[in-house]
């Protein structure tokens, strides 16, 4: 079977604002990429795969992009649906966030939960009620992934697993080899998703992710976890193209410069704490021209805000002399 023969489908599930997509790779041993919530495995990967002459039963592998709860919800119920037979695969430094429904709270706490607490009070009690509807089980990984690892598929089929850290610590791609068809989760963040905000907890990673992506894998089609937003507020689909995955990889560096720059001006500036639902980065809103709403979840200008300043005194406590 030679590589450009291999098929892949996207599979949809609905789920409160947002759309989630998790793919079908047609291999010898079929993957699924991404798992969706809890519900998504047997309310719609099952039947679509149905439609397609498959059975979710026959499912060998399941790749997990990176460990939030949208993308590994249904891991558990996927494994189990497939009478356990299934690898699963994620990044090691995401690998919590698959074992463990308290990750994802802890997570919450030490980061965006910082500045929602007066917006949100109750917000940890909201993800940890969300980790017990939309998590189907907790789960130990089959196989561990740091990156640079090849998987195969069966056949002469053979999937390259790449490390793209920055929207998560263990964000990777997965990449048919032969075919260039990498699947990237939320590592391609363009003007973001449904919260119209670019999300990711290491910026310099980020970049560099991009980076690789752009110059080394050079995508001849880009999976893409949601369907992220042009800066004109148009959507993206889900599957691109060589020309639009050039494209969206190109807007996500020229997006993340443009929140990189306000942010850094909104540090040196000093942090000053208000009334605004952006405090206490209303000036990086307010130069961005960003009016969502913060305070829905997963609050990406939160999120990637808290990462350069989190970076800014990370640097400082570098320059500083020690005593």
């Amino acid at each position: 079977m030679a590589h450009d023969d291999i098929t892949v489908h996207p599979l949809f599930s609905p789920w409160g604002r947002f759309g989630l997509y998790s793919f079908y790779v047609d291999a010898p041993e079929p993957a699924i990429v991404d798992t969706g919530i809890a519900t998504s495995p047997a309310e719609g990967m099952a039947p679509a795969l149905k439609a397609i002459g498959r059975r979710i039963e026959d499912i060998r592998w399941i790749l997990l992009t990176h460990g939030h709860i949208d993308h590994v919800g249904g891991a558990h119920a996927l494994w189990e649906l497939t009478g356990r037979r299934a690898q699963v695969v994620i990044h090691e430094a995401d690998a919590p966030m698959l074992r463990s429904r308290q990750a994802h709270v802890d997570e919450y706490r030490a980061g965006r939960g910082r500045y929602l607490h007066d917006a949100a009070p109750d917000g940890e009690d909201k993800v940890a009620a969300a980790t017990k509807a939309v998590i189907s089980g907790e789960l130990e990984p089959t196989l561990l992934v740091t990156g640079g690892e090849t998987l195969s598929l069966g056949g002469d089929v053979t999937v390259s697993v790449h490390a793209l850290p920055g929207h998560t610590p263990g964000s990777v791609g997965y990449v048919i080899d032969g075919q260039r068809a990498a699947f990237v989760g939320d590592s391609v963040q363009v003007h973001g998703a449904a919260n119209g905000f670019p999300g990711y907890t290491d910026p310099p990673a980020y970049r560099a992710a991009l980076t690789h992506l752009r110059d080394e894998v050079r995508p001849r089609r880009l999976y893409l976890g949601h369907p992220y937003r042009r800066a004109d507020g148009t959507p993206y689909g889900v599957e691109l193209d060589e020309t639009q995955a050039r494209e969206a990889i190109d807007e996500s560096l020229a997006a993340e410069s443009c929140v990189a720059r306000a942010a850094c001006r909104c540090l040196d500036a000093g942090l000053t704490h208000t009334d605004s639902p952006y405090s206490p980065f209303a000036g990086a809103a307010e130069e961005l021209g960003y009016t969502g709403d913060p305070t829905l979840e997963p609050s990406p200008f939160f999120t990637s805000m808290h990462a350069y300043r989190t970076r800014g005194e990370n640097a400082r406590h570098r320059s500083t002399p020690q005593t």
